[in-house]
């Protein structure tokens, strides 16, 4: 499924820059900061931001070359080690972005925030006089939600921004998340921990949460339990039946979702 990328629910990975700051309970254990202090890099969480090089920033170009010439769409998880939406980005460097998205129109980028709250001052200040280019069509905005609280705080937020394709990312899933109400959310991707310090995820949180999926008509895709409390499981065609579900929102009919 995925081809330059491990994240199951995406073919490719690109990061526009490197670097963000922890601002959520699902940041407690972040790959993105241990993988920062690994590679020697531990001011990319302690407030210093860092762009790719333009050799990277071409791949997006190939890969939208490929997607035109075999007729088959592919998705782009922007930016899986740092944030679109983060205070601390040079504006020009979130245009050069959202130029690039333009430019690509075989590629479905997925924009995963946790400032989802920053999303429509900032894509408002990239508009250009009498050119109304947002929403994009290729462009699916997300919003990291790993507690109920969290929930309640952010889901106007993204709904409110317009984007032609809204999703969430309950990952990793802490808490109950209860009855929420999913009106114009067209998926949810729900997941535990990694690592050996991983919180518990209980299945009946991620099962109602597929339940009030199937309520309002949102795709619900289940990625991973949580290391420590899931180890009997030995890979995901063991999980719960009712939780072996990986879907994806159709991109044709932002409206069918409510």
């Amino acid at each position: 499924m995925a081809e330059n990328s491990k994240i199951e629910w995406t073919h490719h990975t690109f990061n526009p820059w490197l670097g963000c700051t922890k601002i959520s309970p699902a940041c407690d254990g972040c790959y993105a900061e241990s993988w920062a202090k690994r590679a020697g890099y531990p001011e990319l969480w302690q407030g210093s931001r860092r762009r790719t090089t333009p050799a990277n920033w071409k791949q997006p170009i190939k890969w939208d070359a490929a997607a035109k010439a075999c007729g088959k769409r592919a998705r782009v998880f922007c930016a899986s080690l740092a944030d679109v939406f983060d205070n601390s980005i040079e504006v020009q460097w979130r245009s050069d972005l959202f130029g690039m998205i333009r430019q690509t129109p075989n590629l479905d980028w997925l924009l995963l925030t946790k400032r989802i709250g920053n999303a429509v001052s900032m894509i408002e200040e990239l508009q250009e006089p009498e050119k109304n280019w947002w929403p994009l069509p290729n462009v699916w905005l997300g919003a990291t939600v790993v507690t109920r609280g969290e929930f309640d705080r952010d889901v106007d937020k993204l709904r409110a921004t317009g984007a032609r394709i809204l999703f969430m990312s309950m990952e990793p899933l802490i808490e109950s998340m209860g009855d929420i109400d999913l009106t114009g959310i067209h998926w949810v991707i729900v997941g535990g921990e990694s690592g050996s310090k991983s919180r518990e995820m209980k299945a009946e949180w991620a099962e109602q949460i597929r339940y009030r999926c199937e309520s309002y008509g949102s795709s619900f895709f289940f990625k991973q339990g949580s290391a420590n409390n899931w180890a009997h499981f030995k890979d995901f065609d063991t999980f719960p039946p009712y939780l072996q579900v990986r879907e994806w929102p159709d991109r044709t009919s932002r409206d069918s979702h409510g």
